[in-house]
């Protein structure tokens, strides 16, 4: 179960070594070169069966693990033993068991003092009273300028009206924001307690995504804490903004995605097994990756930069496909059942057309339904969502009104997102995204001495939305090493992560004019993660590297999880609105541009 090519590592023996199979024979060296060099030692790496490279197997699990496990090496050496019955149990279900410790340990992170600081921070001005008006009539509304002090006041009160107000972005994270209120009522709790069930929930993702892409259980965990521990990341599953809403359903499609991909290629497994001719062409309806387009549908109705994610994605998906009809192909030559050259391309051509019509169709579709409750809306002017009386108004055209109307309401919400230049305080161009150059300061207050838990003649509270620096630039190495992966060695799992952080950050250099933040990024945060994941997999070394390569390996690697987590830490005060003494605060301020 342990695979130096995909990088796996070492996680458990069978207690039974006959019911493992034996290693394969290795294959005389067929070069004069080769059996030259094997007379001083060397050995070429092993070739991965073709059977496996289609369906990697996973490293632990029912159905993997054995029956009977032998002790902890390392808990023997403590002097601990568990009952066989129970450790056997746990190594059985680790690949659930340290996901969700992980979850859990960032779901305390996020949720403990989540209603502070008791104030609407930021962009929660919009989309927290946007988030109740929907819930209320189903299209968002205007607000009274004294609205915010209503809310958070002494006695609060919510100043709702129905006139419809212009929006900019679609419903789906408002509803998702609105669902917190409907249970906890309209306070910061409220409005962001959704928003920490998806950040917890996309550490829990992370880590059993990151345990199906490497194959490896430890790795799996090390992503999920990693991300438990981002600080962008962390401040936005605590603040009622819709960007980590994008990232949630960006990495729910690309974990059904990965589903999709083993499952597909065990299909085609499986019928190259059986011997089968063109019966391979179709492999079914594919239920993952209609799954995977309708998260990529509510991903672009929370806002519209989820779009290049459905291309991406659908390119993806396309080449994973064509990947494993040429290695097919390559069996079936073999075998003495070639494919000709035009069914080849043929089949290819087919790949791309299907990914498009069950993803980009379908995020499509899931698009449209989102914005039901304003097509539900009265048509009476005033009466219902902005714009929706606009076809009655303007009558002809082709279409039913609804969708007149809808029409005319996004190219006016194309013009405002391709025409916004408005300056601002905190925003930044993407160039500078990845060395976190210039954060948003979602709350700042500078409370005197007796204010606020102030025991010095000046502090500072803070909300700052920054990444937690030292993993944000050991991300920028690895992706260097992932585009290495990608170029020079033909690593998918290397192509799959570019692919997110390419669909994610790319397209906002096409808008380097506009009014832009940091905050964005945080769509790609967890391709980032498993990118550095990865990274750490390379440093802790194959699993047949010599006992000292291996120390090395984890050595390093386990300074830098504590280097990233003790960074979380240390700025940990200015993540929350925590009140600390100016001093304290300055000597967080790395930067002078993160003033």
């Amino acid at each position: 179960m342990d695979h130096p090519e995909w990088g796996g590592v070492t996680v458990l023996e069978s207690a039974d070594p006959a019911a493992v199979p034996g290693p394969r024979p290795e294959p005389e060296p067929a070069s004069r070169w080769a059996r030259a060099l094997s007379g001083v030692g060397y050995r070429a790496p092993r070739r991965t069966p073709v059977d496996e490279q289609l369906v990697p197997p996973m490293p632990d699990g029912p159905g993997v693990t054995p029956e009977l496990v032998p002790p902890s090496p390392l808990l023997t050496r403590l002097g601990l033993r568990l009952p066989d019955a129970l450790w056997a149990w746990l190594c059985r279900w680790s690949g659930w068991l340290g996901p969700i410790a992980v979850a859990v340990f960032a779901g305390v992170l996020r949720f403990v003092n989540l209603g502070g600081p008791h104030a609407l921070i930021f962009d929660e001005t919009y989309y927290a009273k946007d988030a109740y008006s929907l819930w209320q009539v189903g299209y968002e509304t205007n607000w009274s300028e004294d609205a915010n002090s209503l809310i958070t006041g002494p006695n609060p009160t919510v100043p709702f009206r129905t006139d419809p107000a212009y929006i900019v972005h679609p419903p789906v994270g408002k509803w998702i924001i609105g669902l917190g209120e409907q249970i906890y009522g309209m306070n910061p709790f409220g409005w962001r307690f959704m928003m920490a069930v998806l950040g917890t929930l996309s550490v829990l993702m992370l880590a059993r995504i990151g345990r199906r892409l490497f194959r490896s259980t430890l790795l799996g965990c090390v992503a999920g804490l990693l991300m438990s521990v981002d600080g962008l990341h962390f401040v936005l599953s605590r603040s009622a903004i819709l960007d980590l809403i994008v990232m949630f359903w960006f990495l729910a499609a690309f974990g059904l995605l990965l589903i999709d991909r083993d499952k597909s290629r065990a299909l085609v497994a499986a019928r190259l097994e059986q011997g089968l001719g063109g019966e391979w062409w179709h492999l079914g309806l594919r239920p993952y990756r209609l799954a995977a387009g309708v998260c990529l549908g509510l991903m672009m109705g929370t806002k519209w930069s989820g779009g290049p994610a459905i291309l991406a994605f659908v390119l993806l998906t396309a080449f994973w496909d064509s990947s494993a009809r040429r290695l097919a192909g390559g069996i079936r030559k073999a075998a003495g059942r070639p494919i000709g050259e035009g069914g080849r391309l043929l089949r290819y051509g087919w790949d791309f057309v299907w990914s498009g019509l069950t993803i980009g169709l379908t995020a499509l579709a899931t698009y449209v339904v989102t914005w039901t409750g304003w097509i539900m809306s009265s048509t009476e002017p005033g009466k219902g969502g902005y714009f929706r009386d606009w076809a009655v108004q303007n009558p002809g055209g082709f279409g039913p009104d609804w969708l007149r109307s809808l029409w005319h309401y996004h190219y006016t919400m194309w013009e405002f997102h391709t025409n916004l230049h408005s300056p601002h305080t905190y925003q930044s161009n993407p160039w500078s995204w990845l060395v976190l150059g210039r954060p948003v300061s979602f709350f700042y207050e500078s409370p005197k001495n007796g204010q606020a838990g102030c025991t010095t003649s000046d502090c500072a509270r803070e909300v700052l939305a920054i990444g937690t620096p030292l993993l944000w630039w050991a991300g920028i190495a690895a992706l260097l090493y992932c585009l290495y992966r990608w170029l020079w060695r033909r690593d998918w799992r290397a192509a799959a992560l570019l692919s997110g952080v390419a669909a994610g950050y790319l397209p906002w250099f096409m808008y380097q004019e506009r009014t832009i933040f940091l905050f964005y990024a945080v769509c790609f945060v967890p391709f980032l993660v498993l990118a550095v994941t990865m990274m750490i997999g390379a440093m802790l070394g194959p699993v047949n590297a010599s006992p000292d390569r291996r120390l090395a390996g984890a050595t390093g690697a386990g300074l830098l999880i504590t280097a990233i987590m003790w960074n979380f830490l240390y700025f940990y005060p200015i993540y929350t609105g925590q009140t600390i003494p100016m001093s304290d605060w300055n000597n967080r301020m790395w930067l002078s541009t993160w003033i």
